[in-house]
């Protein structure tokens, strides 16, 4: 803009060292060597600056979209910080380095979101059956149906307090199933378990009597005679953690803890304020689609949970080739 400001009055009859002095005197500091510098068509334009260029408005596409209302919003691939944007950007551009998606995402206010710490809120039941914690903080699974994580959360309404409970395979961390309720009654809890085992069965994969371990906190729902005695019914053995302890579910803590800040803190997933349940299950279904199928993950090879599940399943279906 500069530079077009004094060829246009160049083209006046002004003198460039003219130009330049008072632009320096209000407060604008340009020489007329930098000038002709900028001016000058012999000097190409450096690679880095092209590269960069076509890494931003690739960042720029991946982290903002135009709705149907013609309204640019941010996309949950926005609250990406720089590894999972650079895995992102690279899976289109290979030669995007760290570096380049790091000033792009800089020159755009992006920074990546950040959670906040969250509040304990198990409460332990008295009258229900305590089962042993067979995982021990050992949150792997070598196969999908092998190992599953429980809890729940609760976000806040106009209508009052809500409550959403996840199933996670520990494998690929991939959501099964969810569940919203306007109380902490069982069915919260026992729902998602019929939701996930329905699920599983739909995908041609499902759970196995007896090889399948179910592992939630010291809840009192999950501790519950209802909920024990369905986990039985299915062939699902029980494991539970200690009491107040979130390192004995430290899995499913983390993904509330996503679920928290990608979600229920962000406007991404639902405009506006939570005034009914409704908006929950809303909001809900929406971080729970992007979470499986597009969200990349440090600890699955910066995979989406349903392409790391795919990827392990055509590894045991891949047919034998004749030598």
């Amino acid at each position: 803009m500069i530079v077009a400001f004094i060829d246009e009055l160049r083209s006046e009859g002004h003198a460039v060292e003219s130009v330049c002095r008072v632009l320096r005197e209000q407060g604008c500091q340009i020489a007329a060597r930098t000038y002709r510098a900028w001016a000058s068509t012999k000097h190409p334009i450096a690679a880095r600056t092209i590269s960069d260029a076509a890494v931003i408005d690739q960042v720029r596409e991946l982290a903002w979209r135009i709705d149907h209302e013609g309204t640019r919003r941010m996309t949950p691939e926005g609250l990406y910080g720089r590894r999972k944007m650079t895995a992102l950007v690279g899976r289109t551009r290979p030669g995007a380095s760290p570096g380049s998606v790091d000033r792009a995402m800089r020159s755009l206010g992006l920074q990546g979101i950040r959670r906040a710490k969250g509040v304990r809120t198990t409460i332990p039941g008295k009258d229900g059956r305590r089962a042993r914690d067979l995982l021990d903080r050992d949150f792997t699974a070598a196969a999908p149906n092998q190992t599953w994580v429980m809890d729940f959360t609760y976000v806040r309404t106009w209508a009052g307090f809500v409550y959403v409970a996840f199933v996670l395979d520990v494998f690929a961390q991939r959501i099964v199933a969810w569940n919203v309720a306007a109380t902490k009654a069982v069915e919260l809890v026992d729902v998602p378990v019929r939701m996930a085992l329905w699920q599983r069965g739909r995908e041609g994969h499902p759970v196995v009597r007896g090889e399948l371990i179910g592992h939630a906190d010291a809840g009192s729902q999950y501790t519950s005679i209802v909920f024990t005695d369905h986990l039985a019914d299915e062939g699902i053995k029980p494991s539970i953690g200690s009491v107040g302890d979130a390192y004995d579910n430290a899995l499913m803590e983390c993904i509330i803890g996503l679920y928290k800040t990608e979600c229920v803190r962000t406007a991404i997933f639902h405009a506006g304020p939570y005034r009914t349940i409704a908006d929950v299950e809303y909001a809900t279904a929406g971080w729970v689609d992007w979470y499986n199928n597009r969200r990349l993950h440090s600890t699955i090879e910066m995979m989406s949970p349903v392409e790391y599940e795919q990827a392990h399943y055509a590894a045991l279906n891949r047919e034998l080739h004749p030598v």
